[in-house]
């Protein structure tokens, strides 16, 4: 089997690191990890990991990121443990200073103690609660976990998804090439109820590290995401000499296209208030992906992070093109969280 050698700047003068967000970390360093999830993909099992552990927690439900991190760990040697608080496992406080006569039974403080003290790494699925977004917007969870936890934490979602970062321009590099100055429309879709901005988010933040042309496609203001995301991103672009733009043009936005990317989020302004954003939305149904938009690009890749709602986000025919490579993406969720793992867990 080849070696895979780490880099180390996940642990820089003896300091431990988290996998929380890409924008920790510089293009030179995701770069390494994506190029080390290639050569995995050749190379999948080995018992490079031996002994290691990782405990996976989810409060929220899952498909290919448990399945993933679970066989990543498998085949690397380690072992994973799933946890699921509130049903497997004790409900979880995160908030400080609270007085825990509510349902949770144990709180973060000593969660992250003991797993530190069984496992090498945690990670850690936590959506948002979807009631108020100043406090959400602060994840609060997550960086609650990694606080109090003395082994790397890794986000597996919350309001971002960097393991979904890596998969995707994982994929645009094997169907691409080098992203730079390449055109990727990142499109809201309908859905029937309003969703985590995580992937749109995260989806910006990778793309604008690589230099790429990045359109958002919304189809009103109040789907604008999260200024703290829009800055950086903006940021990002700025050095990597990419470009960002907001456009309610379907059109205009599609056209010469490198690559789709759609997603669905709810409107920010209206979030908690999910009977007033439902009234917003009603009238964009015709923002899903369809043959006829996807015409109006440079023979576009298309791809979503999965689940996909078929005939609601894209239709059978995007899906079921040539073009579509969403199964692409979900298999190197496989290969980059494996290159992940090997950095955080120190195997060589």
């Amino acid at each position: 089997m080849q070696t895979i050698q780490p880099l180390g700047w996940f642990f820089l003068d003896d300091e431990m690191k988290h996998f929380l967000s890409t924008t920790d970390y510089s293009r030179t360093e995701l770069q390494h990890l994506l190029d080390q999830s290639a050569a995995l993909k050749q190379h999948p099992v080995s018992d490079v990991l031996a002994g290691k552990t990782i405990a996976l927690m989810f409060l929220n439900p899952s498909l290919r990121t448990r399945t993933s991190f679970e066989i990543a760990s498998f085949q690397l040697g380690a072992h994973a443990v799933v946890l699921e608080p509130g049903k497997g496992a004790w409900g979880i406080e995160f908030e400080p200073g609270v007085v825990m006569d509510g349902d949770a039974e144990e709180h973060i403080v000593e969660v992250a103690g003991v797993l530190s003290r069984y496992c090498d790494a945690i990670a850690l699925r936590a959506f948002p609660q979807f009631k108020d977004w100043s406090v959400d917007r602060e994840d609060r969870v997550i960086r609650s976990l990694a606080q109090h936890a003395s082994v790397p934490v890794i986000n597996m979602e919350t309001i971002v998804h960097p393991c979904q970062e890596l998969a995707m321009m994982r994929t645009i590099q094997d169907h691409l090439g080098e992203p730079d100055q390449r055109k990727l429309l990142v499109t809201w879709t309908w859905h029937p109820r309003p969703l985590n901005t995580a992937v749109a988010n995260s989806a910006l933040l990778m793309a604008s590290q690589f230099g790429m042309d990045i359109t958002l496609l919304i189809p009103d203001e109040a789907y604008r995401l999260d200024p703290q995301f829009m800055q950086q991103a903006e940021s990002q672009a700025a050095r990597s000499g990419g470009r960002i733009q907001v456009s309610q043009d379907i059109e205009q936005a599609y056209r010469d296209a490198d690559w789709v990317y759609a997603k669905s989020w709810g409107a920010l302004p209206l979030y908690g208030q999910p009977a007033q954003e439902a009234r917003l939305r009603a009238p964009f149904k015709h923002f899903m992906v369809d043959e006829a938009k996807m015409a109006l690009t440079r023979n576009a890749r298309f791809s979503h992070c999965l689940p996909l709602r078929r005939n609601v986000k894209a239709t059978d025919g995007v899906m079921d093109s040539n073009d579509c490579v969403a199964l692409d993406e979900a298999e190197n969720r496989l290969h980059t969280q494996k290159a992940l793992l090997l950095e955080l867990l120190g195997g060589q």
